[in-house]
């Protein structure tokens, strides 16, 4: 299968992520933990049951001002964020407006060598093409993995947040689609403009307008038939 796919993981405890993550890996290339839908003091147990895996995972800690479950401390926050960097994750997707805030957690994170995955969230709206690009620009100095996902709420928003592609420079791995009915054929256009993958789920979705795991398997196998 040429389109490669991350699917998203979200369980409420660590056994379950466990079983659902080795689940995943065996029809996806990737998988996404969003450990926000654990308990904070469960992090660390998750990490390690699953620390085997870790090389096909991006790692995401999203706080409840992003559109997560993590309701603790910022401060707790970025100290989990830190212990995840430690378990040596394929990615750490970390939010944009974070790491412009904390300074300290960039050092950090560039200290270890964490591969990053910066990214950009538009819950509402897809804005116009000249704060797409610049979002892009600034974000591609922080990391060379970028995600930027909007909402769409016409053809003309899903049509300009793929345009984005055209603006991205040879050495950035863009992720770029948009959320929401009229952003999900985005999710499979996306990987054929450069995405490295798309994002999944394993039954219900996770975000709007995503497709499952097995939805993606029928629509790309009926590509490979033509």
């Amino acid at each position: 299968m040429l389109t490669k796919v991350c699917v998203t993981i979200a369980a409420s405890n660590p056994t379950k992520v466990s079983s659902e993550l080795k689940h995943a890996l065996v029809k996806s290339d990737y998988a996404e933990l969003r450990l926000d839908f654990l308990k904070p003091n469960q992090v660390p147990f998750c990490l390690t049951l699953v620390r085997k895996h870790l090389k096909r995972c991006v790692c995401t800690l999203r706080p409840v001002s992003e559109g997560g479950k993590f309701s603790g401390t910022e401060k707790e926050r970025i100290s989990i964020l830190k212990l995840i960097s430690e378990f040596e994750p394929y990615l750490l997707d970390v939010e944009y407006n974070t790491l412009k805030k904390n300074k300290e957690l960039s050092r950090y994170l560039k200290s270890t060598k964490t591969k990053i995955l910066v990214s950009w969230h538009d819950f509402t709206k897809t804005p116009n093409e000249q704060i797409l690009r610049s979002m892009l620009k600034k974000m591609s100095k922080i990391s060379n993995n970028v995600k930027i996902v909007t909402t769409s709420k016409t053809i003309e928003d899903t049509i300009r947040i793929l345009s984005l592609y055209k603006s991205k420079t040879r050495n950035v791995s863009l992720i770029s689609f948009a959320m929401g009915d009229y952003g999900r054929m985005s999710r499979i256009l996306c990987t054929k403009l450069g995405s490295p993958y798309t994002y999944v789920s394993l039954g219900k979705p996770v975000a709007p307008g995503q497709f499952s795991l097995k939805e993606i398997k029928r629509i790309l196998s009926l590509e490979d038939q033509n």
